[in-house]
């Protein structure tokens, strides 16, 4: 039960589509408080995120069965979901970055999640997880071993519950069919020369080919390597001065901080994915 929820939706555009919504939650005895909508003019369809707080208790499961008939009647796809920090599961490898940023925004607040766990392929970052009171959980990957751990990580994310995995700087290409079963709850974060400077040490092909911008992008999970629906990208200009060691440093920054406007806007239901696109109302 509830006094505070949001309702996401798309459909395909066409009149009466707001009406009937807030008629429905008024009918509810419910005020909305935050109400954004996007019209997409070339995919023909609408996009609503409306936050809503009421009077008394809301059973979510009991307002979102009723709400059905009007979804059917606008051929909506929709989401009621109660105002709680959301259960994550962060995996890493050995860069620590941005695992350290996603737990000082937990402990701060101002990420709308709490990490229920941390899940890595090396050891390396067992102390910053530990000493921060998080789980820590080993499943070393190899070409022969790699669907059995993928199983085992996909037992970890069911039994802890967790509705959003982070790939924070998970250095392992996760199987299509991995990716497919966390379809819409997996972001990754890379920097922002792929695909231009791929394989070994981007920062020092970067510094050579004398680079004047360095960002990051964070998108969804998809068996399209980095191809996935982007989310949010960083950019930090840079000049001449900036060797490959001070680049690999501003790149961190980048990639921390999209990595948790992501994290942060997919937990505050503020995502909905459009095709390989996404709306995001901040």
């Amino acid at each position: 039960m509830t006094r505070s929820f949001t309702l996401t939706l798309s459909c395909p555009n066409r009149s009466g589509i707001v009406h009937a919504v807030s008629s429905y939650l008024f009918q509810h005895g419910c005020d909305i408080g935050e109400h954004q909508q996007f019209d997409d003019p070339v995919r023909g369809r609408l996009f609503l995120r409306t936050h809503v707080t009421a009077a008394h208790e809301i059973d979510i499961e009991e307002i979102s069965r009723g709400f059905e008939p009007v979804a059917a009647d606008f051929e909506m796809t929709f989401a009621f979901a109660a105002d709680r920090n959301a259960r994550i599961l962060v995996m890493v490898s050995k860069l620590g970055h941005c695992l350290n940023d996603l737990i000082y925004r937990c402990r701060t607040g101002s990420l709308g999640a709490d990490i229920v766990a941390v899940v890595s392929n090396h050891e390396d970052l067992r102390p910053m997880a530990e000493n921060a009171g998080l789980p820590f959980i080993h499943i070393p990957v190899t070409r022969d071993t790699k669907p059995e751990a993928e199983a085992r990580l996909l037992r970890v994310v069911e039994e802890h519950d967790a509705e959003l995995v982070v790939l924070a700087r998970y250095m392992q290409v996760l199987s299509d069919q991995t990716c497919k079963a966390l379809h819409g709850r997996a972001i990754n974060i890379h920097h922002s020369f792929l695909p231009g400077f791929k394989g070994a040490k981007p920062y020092h092909q970067a510094y050579g080919r004398g680079v004047k911008l360095v960002g990051a992008t964070a998108h969804y999970v998809t068996p399209e390597l980095d191809e996935g629906p982007i989310i949010e990208q960083e950019v930090i200009r840079i000049d001449h001065t900036h060797d490959p060691k001070a680049l690999q440093t501003v790149g961190r920054d980048a990639e921390a901080l999209a990595l948790s406007r992501a994290v942060r806007w997919h937990c505050e239901r503020r995502l909905l994915l459009n095709g390989q696109s996404t709306v995001v109302f901040q």
